[in-house]
């Protein structure tokens, strides 16, 4: 500021009638400094100054002024005196493509480049990285291809900065091959030539390529950086190969925000969220770098789908020091929210959901998903009627939670306001619609919105087939596996789970046998526990308990306390005494804790006539210090 003071007091200080008041390289100097001010101010003032002392034709200050307009977005001034230069230089035209490309405006900046073509003018090593760097942020391909020929035409398709513009063109418009290609062809690479092609393999998802091209890189004597590191790892994160990637962690001398932040995102996208949170306290207690709002949303979003309030809370109390409550909890406030609802912390949800962004539909979205976790529905309703007066912007996600916990009078009122907002083909809302209706009892409302439904995927299919169970439509809910299997829709583990349930409620035992097989055999599914479960459950509600034996001792997977606990029930019911003794037998060994079990095995045994044996478990729990729970026997004491 100190020196332009200067200059500009000399300058304006020469009186306009001298002949020659100042050299063109002398008013280049302040155009320059002008230039590098963020104020486009003084560059009007030397503008003035420049017409009063009548060099205001000059192409030389011309084009620099043009340069110093456009450096500073003054599009208007700059065009002014572009379109009144009588020979537009390729310096000229340069400033003008970089206004367009800077500000992100495709159709200005390439127009400009076609009118600098005509003008003959020959684009040069700074021009085309201009135009290519637009067409990358657009993902515009046909235009980047016409580029790369003009480039090959000027001849500097061997330029270091235009093949890096090249590649990062392609890689960003899907095109890894010809941005491969051009790494390939080019004569000399640098450190930014290989981190612009690994990267562009990761983007495109050719994460074993990236992987492979670090091993590459070191062969041709070119040392990764940070930079290079950092990228091989988000591509071992994202094959789900986390360790891998704390390998390469660990040859970072000093790791970046970024390095930590890769890491802890890996481990939390693959569900090992006790990694994802070790990794953070060690970046805590290690002191090298403080973590920024990523860093805090990806180890909060392990924090909640641990359960983990206690370091959700430190993390907390961690995040609002070190930056602004606002810019946190807008970040991080939604995974926040969402536990403290999910562990019943109510007053602490609300008060990170008052410094939340209001106006903004995640903030509501995740307070209603809370809520309806708990299973406060009331409150959860509230809130979506507290969105609608206030005039927060409902979306697809909003009607998707509220619907679930809505009961059929408000249920029918959302479902109107569906249709007046034109969500017809947001198959997700009609999916919970399906599901509201079909747990209100409405399954005729459910089966309709059903029918009408355009686009069906698995979902739509599993919740109306769910919900014909539910209402013990078990033969219609088969007739409904037929129809998806005949509309191209492979039905999955969650379909057989909600047909097999249907069965048991309708109590078909042979259709729902039938279907545990075709299951297995035709459409190649391996039986889950639920699968497993329902089963036994269907088999023992007929009664059928010698079957469900049968059945439990021929399964491929360890039986757990829901099969031995369906099997104890019907045996107690149906008065079964040896198999209540085998499903007591090892819900004991399950569950060597519970007190009830024991219980339930010592009377077992009494009415089998088997004293001895009823008295050592009796003996057995003294010994263990255990006692009788309150309510945890399957029968009734001696």
């Amino acid at each position: 500021m100190k020196v332009w003071n200067n200059l500009y007091k000399k300058f304006s200080s020469v009186p306009a009638t001298t002949v020659t008041p100042f050299l063109p390289f002398e008013v280049n100097n302040l155009l320059q400094i002008c230039g590098d001010s963020k104020s486009i101010d003084q560059g009007k003032q030397t503008h003035q100054h420049i017409i009063v002392h009548g060099q205001s034709h000059n192409p030389f200050i011309i084009t620099k002024l043009i340069q110093v307009y456009a450096q500073r977005d003054d599009i208007k001034s700059a065009h002014n005196l572009f379109v009144k230069l009588s020979q537009r230089n390729v310096f000229a035209w340069t400033s003008m493509i970089s206004y367009f490309s800077r500000n992100r405006l495709i159709e200005g900046c390439v127009n400009i480049y076609k009118e600098m073509k005509l003008d003959d003018v020959l684009p040069d090593g700074y021009v085309f990285p201009l135009v290519l760097r637009v067409c990358s942020k657009f993902s515009n391909l046909g235009i980047g291809v016409q580029v790369h020929r003009d480039i090959i035409v000027c001849g500097v398709e061997w330029n270091l900065q235009v093949s890096h513009s090249l590649i990062g063109m392609y890689s960003k418009c899907g095109d890894i091959q010809s941005a491969k290609q051009v790494f390939d062809l080019m004569p000399e690479k640098d450190l930014l030539s290989w981190n612009l092609i690994i990267s562009g393999y990761v983007s495109n998802e050719l994460l074993d390529l990236a992987v492979e091209m670090l091993a590459h890189m070191s062969m041709e004597g070119c040392q990764p950086d940070i930079v290079t590191l950092n990228t091989v790892m988000d591509a071992y994160c994202r094959m789900g190969q986390c360790d891998e990637a704390r390998k390469i962690f660990v040859r970072i001398k000093e790791p970046s925000i970024i390095s930590w932040t890769t890491l802890i995102s890996g481990y939390s996208r693959i569900g090992n969220h006790g990694s994802a949170l070790n990794v953070f306290r060690e970046m805590i207690y290690r002191r090298e770098v403080w973590p920024d709002l990523d860093c805090f949303s990806s180890v909060l979003a392990s924090c909640q789908l641990m359960g983990d309030l206690k370091s959700a809370q430190e993390i907390h109390a961690h995040g609002i020091k070190l930056e602004s409550p606002f810019a946190f909890h807008r970040s991080s406030g939604p995974a926040l929210l969402t536990l403290y609802a999910k562990c019943g912390r109510i007053q602490d949800a609300k008060h990170v959901f008052e410094l939340m962004d209001r106006m903004d539909v995640v903030s509501w979205n995740s307070m209603i998903h809370g809520f309806a976790e708990l299973g406060i529905k009331d409150l959860a309703v509230e809130y979506f009627k507290e969105m609608l007066t206030i005039g927060i912007k409902i979306n697809e996600t909003t009607l998707s939670i509220v619907l679930p916990v809505c009961d059929n009078k408000y249920g029918k009122q959302v479902h109107a306001y569906i249709l007046r907002n034109s969500f017809w083909d947001v198959t997700p809302i009609w999916n919970a619609l399906i599901y509201m209706y079909s747990k209100c009892g409405c399954i005729g409302n459910a089966l309709c919105v059903f029918s009408h439904l355009a686009h069906k995927d698995i979902v739509s299919w599993n919740t109306i087939i769910g919900g014909l169970g539910m209402h013990g439509l078990g033969k219609d809910a088969l007739h409904l596996l037929e129809k998806m299997s005949h509309s191209g829709i492979q039905p999955n583990a969650l379909t057989f789970t909600s047909v097999l349930s249907a069965c048991s409620h309708s109590g078909l035992v042979d259709e729902g046998l039938d279907i545990f097989h075709r299951m297995v055999e035709e459409f190649g599914l391996n039986p889950r526990m639920e699968h497993f479960t329902c089963v036994v459950d269907l088999l023992t509600r007929a009664g059928r308990l010698e079957d469900a034996t049968d059945f439990i001792g021929k399964m491929t997977v360890q039986p757990n306390k829901h099969i031995w606990g369906s099997l104890l029930a019907a045996a107690l019911a149906h008065q079964k005494v040896s198999i209540g003794v085998l499903a007591s037998e090892n819900l004991v060994e399950l569950e060597p804790e519970n007190p009830g079990h024991y219980v339930t095995l010592s009377n077992l045994y009494t009415k089998a006539g088997r004293i001895s044996d009823a008295l050592a478990v009796r003996k057995l729990m003294e010994t263990k210090g255990l006692v009788k729970g309150f309510g945890c026997s399957w029968i009734g004491g001696n």
